[in-house]
């Protein structure tokens, strides 16, 4: 997910010394298994919602439709709102969640903010598990969307902030892997518990999420907050300590007055938010607002929601279904490892704009292959032409995996200032759950009225965003937040119009404007 460490530089550019300490790896894992919830409420959803003794219970209607399809057909017969509701209902409350989680990442810290979200995550899994009807069941996935909006404010500034720049890419990213590890694992799980007689599999499904909350609830326990969060909140000594501490040298006084200096100018922000729509912080804010519409238009969490579903629509049986589910999470998995290996080596443009083109053609491929193969009462795809679907899916998310996936989350929080850090994460995840949403909300809908088309109305928007990617997306690998300005948005041909030499200088600091230092308030200028 999110990166963007935090590690400030001196003026000339040269990386202040910091060493790989186990604290900062411990720290990092511990913080990212809040990406195994989510990724495990993403993978889950969409493997019981293809049980029957799951549809059975809660969705009756859709029940009869998946064993009679009748003059629906295959793409219908999974078009429900209410089914779709319980899907997206997670993030509807992950978006209204991240508002409050703003405040309490910015006053609270970062640590704490972590402990609410594995205590929400933990009471949504129990009303889940246990749920007797619709009602138990939507309000479970509600305080489950309620963690997700928490996790998701608070993990990407702490990891962005805790690790050296030099690896900052792909320690970050770690948050993104285990969001695929969880996919995977909820994959696994619902193959397995599918199988179980009795009608209660799809319970030990929806309980097994209590593993991933429980480590990111004993994970915020245990970390250290990060010197940025503690010397923001006026814990200043002990900032320095802890600095010291995940740094493994005592030669950390440049840094920390670089983050104390920081710290001192963010506070001059009253008001963030508003600070965020200033001229000087529009590329930053267009691009990370165009990166998460770009992520969930790709179609990635259509298929990730689901997989079973959409496979099983396609005339596989359901354990054939549910095994190309798992499928997919795997590539997911490996995938991203190699993001990890390769964002600080290649960087991000390379990696965004070769995606691209694997996703595009893919998605092309599977939309033809289901428009000539695949009609509305076909019983059964030919099984050449099943394995080759699930090879283009398995392209497609492959491509996803290494580019838009974590990178999505990695360049927003490496490109905002600190003074506006904690807005600008806030409206990054709030656009991301939205648009997260309204495709969950959207996609069995969708799928049944375009059939085939949903993956050309996807391959589209992947042609747009490489195109955005290609002339307004600058690369930003192994340059510090802190000399982004000068390094990355003065230099690029576009977005350069916006810095403004006497608003704004080197480093993030506010310039001398109108014969005042240290005083200038940007918000007093809206």
């Amino acid at each position: 997910m999110p990166a963007g460490g935090f590690s400030s530089v001196p003026p000339a550019g040269v990386e202040f010394e910091a060493k790989i300490t186990p604290i900062v790896i411990i720290s990092c894992m511990m913080a990212a298994t809040g990406g195994l919830m989510f990724g495990y409420d993403v993978g889950v959803s969409g493997g019981v919602t293809s049980m029957p003794d799951f549809l059975k219970k809660f969705f009756p209607v859709v029940y009869r439709k998946t064993r009679n399809p009748g003059s629906e057909g295959n793409y219908c017969k999974y078009d429900n709102q209410g089914l779709q509701l319980f899907t997206s209902s997670l993030y509807l409350a992950g978006l209204t969640a991240t508002f409050f989680a703003s405040y309490t990442t910015r006053t609270l810290g970062r640590r704490l903010t972590m402990l609410i979200a594995g205590c929400f995550f933990i009471v949504g899994v129990v009303l889940n598990a246990a749920a007797q009807d619709l009602t138990m069941l939507i309000i479970g996935r509600i305080l489950l969307g309620c963690g997700v909006g928490f996790a998701n404010q608070a993990v990407p500034l702490f990891l962005s902030e805790i690790a050296p720049t030099r690896i900052r890419g792909g320690l970050n990213i770690l948050f993104q892997l285990n969001v695929t590890i969880g996919i995977l694992f909820a994959n696994l799980v619902n193959y397995g518990t599918a199988k179980i007689k009795g009608g209660w599999g799809w319970r030990l499904s929806l309980g097994l999420a209590g593993i991933p909350a429980l480590l990111l609830t004993v994970g915020a326990l245990l970390v250290v907050d990060s010197p940025n969060s503690l010397i923001e909140r006026g814990r200043v000594e002990q900032g320095k300590a802890v600095l010291r501490k995940i740094r493994g040298t005592d030669n950390i006084e440049p840094e920390f007055l670089e983050l104390v200096e920081a710290s001192r100018l963010a506070k001059q922000v009253k008001h963030p938010f508003r600070n965020l729509l200033q001229r000087r912080n529009r590329p930053q804010l267009v691009i990370a607002v165009a990166l998460q519409i770009f992520q969930q238009c790709t179609g990635i969490n259509a298929i990730m929601f689901y997989a079973p579903v959409l496979f099983n629509t396609l005339g596989f049986g359901n354990d054939a279904a549910l095994y190309s589910a798992v499928i997919t999470g795997a590539v997911n998995v490996l995938s991203t490892v190699v993001s990890i290996c390769s964002v600080d080596k290649v960087g991000r443009r390379v990696l965004l704009l070769e995606a691209g083109v694997q996703m595009f053609f893919s998605q092309v491929i599977i939309a033809i292959i289901l428009g000539v193969k695949v009609k509305d009462h076909s019983e059964d795809l030919h099984k050449g032409f099943a394995i080759f679907v699930v090879v283009m899916v398995c392209t497609f998310v492959s491509a996803f995996a290494w580019s838009w996936g974590p990178l999505g989350w990695l360049i927003p929080s490496e490109t905002f200032p600190l003074e506006t850090r904690s807005a600008g994460q806030s409206v990054t995840v709030c656009v991301n759950l939205l648009f997260t949403f309204v495709i969950a909300q959207a996609f069995l809908s969708m799928l049944c009225h375009f059939k085939f088309g949903i993956f050309l109305f996807f391959s589209s928007w992947v042609l747009v965003m490489s195109i955005f990617t290609l002339f307004l997306i600058p690369e930003t690998k192994n340059v510090p937040i802190e000399e982004m300005t000068e390094r990355v948005w003065k230099q690029h041909w576009f977005w350069k119009r916006f810095m403004d030499d006497d608003e704004y200088v080197t480093n993030g600091d506010f310039a001398k404007k109108n014969g005042h230092a240290n005083g200038f308030d940007p918000a007093s200028q809206l």
